[in-house]
C-alpha cells in the first residue's frame, strides 16, 4: 500500500509531510479533489481521525495525524536521514526548533489569522497579544538566523521544513513586507528556504501578503448580542409602570443591519438565466456539440455576461500530476463565493510535465467581478484575456473548451474541472 495523505493541495500542514517526502526519496500520494469541511466529516475520515483534523496520513500499519508526527514518519522511513542530523545534539536540536515553530510561531500566527478569516470572534486585544508574542518569537529566530544558514548544521532538516512551512502562512497570507522588514534574517531565510527545488515542487510560487485581511463580523455575532437583551424586554416593560425609563441608544445599535447588495444583482436583466445553461450542460450525455454547445450559443447573452481565457503563469512549475490537479482543485474551491454569477472550464493538458493549466470562465458583467478579485488570491495566478465572441476562432475555442475537446490545441487532456 503506498502512503496516502489526506489534504487539499493548499493545506501548508500537509506540505510537511510533502517536502520532507521530496528530500527522503519517499512516495506520498495526495488524496484528489480533498475538499476540507466536506471530505474530513465523512465516516470514512473520521475514523482516522475522530477529530477531523487535516492531515492524515494513511500507511500500511494504519493512520497517522498531525502533521508534525507524519513530517517525523515520512523521515523515518529512511535509514540516517539527514534530515535529522547526524549526531544526538543534532536531534535534540531540531526537535527543539519544531517544538519553537508550532509553540511560539505556528500558535501565535494562527491566534492572528483566524478571526479576520471569519472562523473566530475577533477579540482586539487577544489578537495584540499574539501579534506581540508572535515578534518576541521573530526576534529569537531572527537572531539565531543572524550567524545561522539553517537552524540545525549546515544543510535542511525536518526543522527547516517545519518551520518554513509554519512561516509560509504568515508570508503568503498576514505578514507583510512592512511586518517582516523589522526581522531580516528571518526575511533572508524563508525565501532561501521557499525557493529550494524540494520546496517549490510543492508551494509552487510564493508570493508575500501585501495588506493584513481585514476584520469582518459575521452576520451571526450581530445576531447572539441580540438575543440576550431581547430576553429582558419583558422586564423593563414591567417597570416603565414604576417609573418610564428611556430607551437606551444602544438598542438601535442591535438592529441587524440590511445587507449591502451584491452590484451584480442591480445590473439589468439577462435573458441568459445562468441555471438553465448549468441545468443543459449538466444533462446532456449524448451529441454534446449539437445540444450543449449549441445551447450555449443560442443562450448567451453578450450584453449581461463575458468570457474569459485564463493561462496559468507558472506552468514550469506543474512537474507532479497530483499537484497540479489539487492545486486546481483548491482554485475551484476557493471561487465558491462565485457560484451565484459564474461557469467555469479549467483544463489540465499534456501528457507528460510539465503540465500545462488553461481555463473558460462565464461571468456575470462585462469585468470579471471585483469581490472575486479581491476575494480570491490565487486570481492573480492566471493572465486573464476577454474573449472576442466576434472573432470566429475565439468562439470555437470557447465550444472546444466546454466540451472538453481532445486533443486540444494538439495536446492531449490530462483532466479537465468544471465549476458550476
Amino acid at each position: 500500500m503506498a502512503l496516502v495523505l489526506h489534504a487539499s493541495s493548499t493545506n501548508k500542514n500537509g506540505y510537511k509531510a510533502l517536502i520532507a517526502a521530496e528530500y527522503s526519496g519517499v512516495k506520498v500520494q495526495l488524496v484528489e479533489n480533498f475538499e476540507m469541511g466536506v471530505s474530513n466529516k465523512t465516516p470514512e475520515y473520521l475514523k482516522m481521525n475522530p477529530i477531523g483534523k487535516i492531515p492524515v496520513l494513511e500507511t500500511p500499519d494504519g493512520p497517522i495525524f498531525e502533521s508534525n508526527a507524519i513530517a517525523r514518519y515520512v523521515t523515518r522511513l529512511k535509514a540516517d536521514n539527514p534530515l535529522y542530523g547526524s549526531t544526538l545534539i543534532d536531534y535534540g536540536r531540531i526537535e527543539q526548533w519544531i517544538d519553537f515553530a508550532s509553540l511560539e510561531i505556528d500558535d501565535h500566527l494562527l491566534c492572528w489569522f483566524i478571526p479576520r478569516m471569519r472562523v473566530a470572534l475577533h477579540l482586539p486585544p487577544v489578537e495584540e497579544a499574539a501579534i506581540a508574542a508572535l515578534k518576541k518569537a521573530l526576534s529569537v529566530l531572527n537572531s539565531h538566523l543572524a550567524s545561522n544558514t539553517y537552524l540545525v548544521g549546515h544543510s535542511v532538516t525536518l526543522a527547516d521544513i517545519i518551520m518554513t512551512c509554519n512561516l509560509y502562512l504568515g508570508f503568503s497570507r498576514i505578514m507583510t513586507k512592512a511586518f517582516t522588514s523589522e526581522f531580516p534574517h528571518v526575511e533572508r531565510y524563508f525565501w532561501t528556504l521557499a525557493n529550494q527545488p524540494n520546496f517549490r515542487k510543492v508551494f509552487g510560487e510564493v508570493k508575500q501578503v501585501e495588506t493584513v485581511p481585514p476584520v469582518a463580523k459575521k452576520p451571526e455575532q450581530h445576531k447572539e448580542t441580540a438575543k440576550p437583551k431581547a430576553k429582558e424586554e419583558p422586564k423593563k416593560e414591567a417597570k416603565k409602570v414604576e417609573k418610564p425609563k428611556e430607551p437606551e441608544p444602544a438598542a438601535e445599535e442591535e438592529a441587524p443591519k440590511p445587507k449591502p447588495k451584491n452590484p451584480l444583482d442591480l445590473l439589468p436583466p439577462s435573458p441568459m438565466v445562468l441555471d438553465d445553461w448549468k441545468r443543459l450542460y449538466s444533462n446532456t450525455k449524448t451529441n454534446f456539440r449539437e445540444v450543449a454547445i449549441k445551447g450555449f450559443w443560442d443562450m448567451y447573452d453578450p450584453e449581461g455576461y463575458s468570457l474569459w481565457f485564463c493561462d496559468y503563469k507558472y506552468n514550469d512549475e506543474n512537474t507532479f500530476s497530483f499537484v497540479t490537479l489539487n492545486k486546481v482543485g483548491g482554485f475551484l474551491q476557493r471561487m465558491d463565493l462565485a457560484r451565484k454569477y459564474a461557469f467555469g472550464k479549467m483544463l489540465i493538458i499534456g501528457s507528460e510535465p510539465p503540465y500545462k493549466v488553461k481555463g473558460l470562465w462565464l461571468f456575470r458583467g462585462q469585468e470579471i467581478p471585483k469581490f472575486i478579485m479581491d476575494e480570491c488570491y490565487d486570481m492573480e495566478l492566471y493572465e486573464w484575456r476577454k474573449v472576442d465572441v466576434s472573432d470566429e476562432e475565439q468562439k470555437e475555442r470557447v465550444s472546444q473548451m466546454i466540451e472538453d475537446h481532445e486533443p486540444f490545441e494538439g495536446e492531449a487532456l490530462l483532466d479537465a474541472k468544471c465549476f458550476k
